[in-house]
């Protein structure tokens, strides 16, 4: 015999979070078909404005990846905007269950999100499929279209300024530039002598495959999670 009213539980479960979550979604696609359309302004506008003042060989340039990703290579960087497709909610030790606005509707705190991760463009260019990129910020944005960040220098929005304004260009702007600016000035270290003092013939034999030598920014050195 079926046990109507915990069926019934199930039913508003499911009606309850896919209509809250498939709501995040549609929210946090917009918002990044916003940021991709922001990126290609920004491109544009940043190459103008250097026209004249840069080696033509150094390039400034917007590129789609897909439905989830978009990229912007500015000189030797290149940041990568990755939305994800699932909805997120939060562990019980996060800072958000302390915001007010969280704390007068759970549903406020389901959260979607976009990644913005900083590589070295030779990574791409020469395709050194080890090479390591770096997490430098996070675009949160829940049903109402609010939103905030946490990465390097992300302090336009933070978690305790969460429901205060729902996520706007001018924002978005913002978000991006501080992105673009830590990115620039996170500068390529050269690695510890110790760890790279021996290398093996078959390294160099082999070194074509471009999966032998390592390069990233902080290259074992630690990337502490700061500024968030």
């Amino acid at each position: 015999m079926t046990n109507q009213p915990l069926r019934e539980k199930i039913l508003s479960a499911i009606v309850e979070k896919s209509n809250l979550k498939q709501r995040v979604f549609d929210n946090t696609f917009s918002v990044f078909n916003e940021l991709k359309d922001t990126l290609l302004e920004m491109a544009s506008e940043i190459d103008d404005a250097l026209d004249g003042r840069l080696d033509r060989r150094v390039r400034i340039e917007y590129r789609d990846r897909g439905k989830f990703e978009a990229q912007l290579q500015i000189a030797s960087d290149i940041l990568i905007f990755r939305m994800h497709t699932d909805v997120f909610e939060f562990d019980s030790n996060h800072l958000v269950w302390q915001n007010e606005y969280v704390q007068s509707n759970r549903a406020n705190s389901y959260c979607g999100i976009i990644d913005i991760y900083d590589f070295l463009s030779d990574s791409f260019k020469f395709n050194r499929s080890a090479d390591e990129g770096y997490l430098i910020g996070r675009i949160f944005i829940n049903r109402e279209r609010m939103f905030f960040v946490e990465g390097k220098r992300q302090t336009s929005m933070r978690v305790m300024n969460f429901g205060r304004e729902p996520l706007s260009r001018e924002a978005l702007i913002v978000v991006l530039e501080t992105a673009l600016n830590y990115a620039l000035n996170f500068d390529l270290l050269t690695p510890p002598y110790e760890e790279n003092k021996r290398v093996t013939v078959e390294q160099f034999n082999t070194k074509m495959d471009n999966s032998k030598f390592v390069t990233g920014k902080r290259l074992d050195y630690e990337f502490n999670v700061d500024d968030i």
